[in-house]
């Protein structure tokens, strides 16, 4: 539940949504060494989360705003924790839509299913390591 201190973010449904099977939802991504919160994303289709198109970054506003200021990769920063500067990914243009996006280095982050509130509550759930495919017990 949401409350005067954050927000209630709606999955976007457009024409990429239903490229990728109109299945969607919301990821809250996490750096995997510190454990800092870095983005609140929206996920379209199964599979691997190989990149962040920018048009589906929520949060925080830095983030959500690059979206509208970036017009090609050369001017996009890389994507770094906000703590302690990992290098989560790099710049690129998925050439089959031109969406700028963020290719993710596999095992830099952490995702974890979020019901698209932020700020994230901070509970102790399980993580997925980001990258893998693999069931966790």
């Amino acid at each position: 539940m949401a409350n005067q201190n954050t927000t209630q973010h709606s999955l976007k449904k457009d024409k990429y949504v239903n490229t990728r099977g109109g299945n969607s939802h919301f990821l809250d991504l996490f750096c995997s060494k510190c454990n800092q919160h870095f983005a609140l994303y929206q996920k379209d289709g199964h599979g691997r989360l190989l990149r962040m198109y920018l048009d589906r970054i929520f949060a925080p506003q830095e983030l959500a705003l690059l979206q509208s200021k970036m017009s090609n990769k050369t001017e996009m920063p890389n994507l770094k924790c906000p703590k302690c500067n990992a290098l989560i990914g790099t710049p690129m243009v998925y050439e089959a839509e031109r969406r700028l996006a963020f290719r993710l280095i596999h095992g830099s982050f952490v995702k974890k299913k979020s019901d698209g509130v932020y700020p994230p509550s901070h509970q102790n759930q399980s993580h997925e390591k980001g990258g893998s495919d693999e069931n966790r017990n």
